[in-house]
């Protein structure tokens, strides 16, 4: 065999592969049964009505996974449970614990068959987002009404929720009125009702404590389901960096002014670089400067930092071997 060829920094292809399997957690191996596999988390049900989430380092943009981002999903799953903390006083939520900084145990809930995305800017670059269809002339989205004038990332008269039916895997995910939520008989409207109350309510929660980290939380999206006593519960991940747009406040208005973009601390620009390559999510991904994944796993880590005040402490590699140690009674 002929000798490899080195990659940009200096490693054979084979080193850099064997290098991003240690650091980044892209499958979980574990002797559970009854996987479900999303597109970043690998769930297992455990005994007493509980579950096994892993946060992956996968990323998934256009309703694809596009690549792994090292320390994402230790990111995705420490964010999650601090947010989770501060705002159990809006609704309950399904942790139960965190036995490692990429799993969580979580309560059992009955999936409601929606996403909720509240959205309090005029920003987006994918199908269900609301700029492009704007821009484009639209001006009832989501059965909401939006007036002339707005401007390309500003500011929403207000916060509006616009849901969107969750697709299966492989398919992209279909926006929809909020009266059809209850038209289309996907929820009684009482619950709609709630769902709609405790999402802006979060939002607000959401928003202001970005605030006060300096960013803009300019939309997210929350998913909900209920308990074994058919009370709401809040799952899945919330006010993450996957699930949410983040911007840093500071120096955005010149930007805007400027006509250039918001400096996102998302996956946004990665969703920025597919689209300059012309891919909408048909067919496979395609391979992005290895930059995009430098910088969105930095963004990642500082928006953590910064949103927590903590310092961020990347987890023992390899991350399945600690998975294995910290799941321990768990997988026995």
């Amino acid at each position: 065999m002929g000798a490899q060829r080195p990659a940009g920094d200096g490693r054979t292809e084979s080193e850099r592969a064997t290098s991003v399997a240690i650091e980044t957690l892209g499958t979980v191996d574990l002797p559970l049964p009854d996987r479900f596999s999303g597109k970043v988390r690998e769930s297992w049900p455990l005994p007493s009505g509980h579950r096994l989430l892993v946060t992956t380092d996968r990323l998934s943009a256009l309703d694809r996974v596009i690549g792994l981002v090292p320390h994402k999903g230790q990111v995705l799953n420490q964010l999650a449970a601090w947010w989770f903390e501060r705002t159990a006083d809006v609704v309950a939520n399904h942790v139960v614990s965190v036995p490692d900084p990429n799993a969580l145990i979580a309560r059992e809930a009955a999936t409601l068959p929606i996403e909720v995305v509240v959205r309090a800017r005029l920003t987006g670059s994918t199908s269900t987002s609301i700029l492009p269809r704007y821009e484009a002339g639209e001006r009832e989205l989501y059965g909401h009404h939006l007036p002339d004038g707005l401007t390309p990332h500003g500011p929403l008269p207000t916060p509006i929720i616009t849901p969107t039916t969750k697709a299966e895997a492989g398919e992209h995910d279909v926006p929809i009125t909020i009266d059809a939520v209850v038209d289309e008989g996907l929820l009684e409207p009482g619950l709609w009702a709630e769902v709609q109350k405790v999402a802006l309510e979060l939002f607000e929660r959401g928003s202001r404590l970005a605030t006060e980290a300096g960013f803009v939380l300019a939309d997210t999206k929350y998913e909900f389901g209920l308990d074994g006593d058919g009370q709401l519960m809040l799952i899945d991940e919330m006010h993450t960096p996957d699930s949410s747009r983040y911007w840093n406040a500071e120096g955005l208005s010149d930007r805007l002014d400027a006509g250039l973009a918001p400096e996102g601390f998302d996956k946004e620009p990665v969703r920025l670089a597919l689209k300059e390559v012309g891919y909408r999510g048909d067919g496979p991904p395609p391979e992005l400067d290895p930059a995009i994944w430098t910088q969105t796993s930095n963004r990642y880590v500082e928006l953590y930092e910064r949103l927590t005040g903590k310092t961020f402490e990347p987890g023992d590699r390899p991350i399945q071997d600690r998975l294995h140690r910290n799941l321990q009674e768990h997988l026995s």
